[in-house]
Parts: C-alpha cells; structure tokens; sequence
C-alpha cells in the first residue's frame, strides 16, 4: 500500500467536463517535469479492439490465473499474457477466452499528449488519467507545508474507486496527498481541502486509500 491518500473533489456524468476539472487542478500544480500515465480495464473483444484502434499506443496484457503458468518459463507464455503492443493483438477472437478482462496502459508520457484522445476513446470502458510528479505549494492558511512526492491527480472513468471495483455511471476527480495517520485521524486531510479550494472545488467523498 502506498504512502498516499485520495480525496474525490468532483464527479460528472460529462467525461469532457470531468477531464476540464480534473486539468485545472493537475495545473494548479504541474512543473516542467510532470508526467501522465493511463489504463483502462477491457472487458470484451469488441473493447479491445476499439481501443486499440484509437489508442495504438501503450501495451495490452490479458488475465491469468495465478497457478496457470507456475513452472513454465517467460518467453513460454503466450504473447497476450506477458503484454503486446496494439499491432501484436491475436487476430481470432478465440485467442481471447479466459484472457478476459484485458488491461491496456501507458506511462510517463509528457503532459497533454494523450488526455483528450483518451477521454474521447473510453465510452463505457472503467479507466483512469493518472498525473505525477506534480508539486503541491505550502498551505499556510491551515498551517501544512507543500509536498511533491505524493502530489498526484487521478481521474475515474466510469468508476470511483482505483480498485476499479465497481462500475459506475460518472466520472471522478481525486486529489493525492501524502498520508499522515495520527490517533486514528488523517491529518492531512485539511490539505486536501484546502488544495480543492484554489480551484473552486471541495472535498465530497471520504479518502480512498491504495
């Protein structure tokens, strides 16, 4: 589990307007150096498929049990287990079965290089944007010094949890900070608030851990 903790600050049935929201709080804290990743949850062929055509990019990686491959080498497992790029997808949709669902996901990409292509590609799909090594400034007002390490924002397609546990039918916004547990109290959670603040935004849900 990582050391950070997440506060939803916006949620939308608009992915477009999820994304806006979600961007003018990564800008609140970007620097020249920040970065964006993202990862959607394929649960059909036909998903597959259609992301793959919008989103060349990145590597796509089916399921496997865990004790399915004990004993057998790497380079002995199929191609769709280890993980292949879009143009090494398998052609025949049998190739699919109980590879299902398939995770596909990019990372450390520059800021800006794939967020509208992305959003515009997810329809029904549970993904995320994920941005890091943003820099959170000091927050005087409620007496806590900024942050980098753990200064992250997460946006949810069509779930509200990272786990992507559960579908939903909106989009949510997260604000990372670092944790700090004391007495059974978040006590940074202030942060959190006071980050969502200086874009117009609150805190609307309880802190999600990962």
């Amino acid at each position: 589990m990582s050391n950070d903790v997440a506060y939803p600050v916006f949620c939308s049935p608009d992915p477009v307007l999820a994304l806006s929201t979600a961007r003018r709080l990564m800008e609140f804290g970007r620097r020249e150096y920040s970065e964006v990743s993202a990862y959607a949850e394929l649960s059909s062929v036909a998903e597959v498929r259609r992301l793959a055509k919008a989103m060349p990019m990145g590597w796509f990686r089916g399921a496997s049990a865990i004790e399915e491959f004990e004993g057998v080498p790497f380079e002995g497992r199929p191609p769709l287990v280890i993980g292949v790029p879009a143009s090494g997808l398998p052609a025949e949709a049998a190739a699919f079965e109980g590879r299902l669902p398939v995770e596909w996901e990019v990372g450390d990409l520059p800021v800006g290089s794939i967020e509208d292509a992305f959003t515009a590609a997810i329809g029904p799909t549970m993904g995320e944007i994920h941005w890091d090594s943003l820099e959170w400034p000091d927050a005087p007002e409620v007496g806590l010094h900024g942050e980098s390490k753990h200064a992250e924002v997460t946006l949810l397609f069509n779930t509200r949890s990272r786990y992507a546990d559960e579908r939903a039918d909106d989009h949510t916004v997260l604000v990372h900070v670092r944790s700090a547990v004391f007495d059974g109290r978040q006590r940074r959670e202030p942060y959190a608030h006071w980050l969502a603040a200086q874009v117009g935004l609150t805190v609307i849900g309880p802190a999600q851990r990962f």
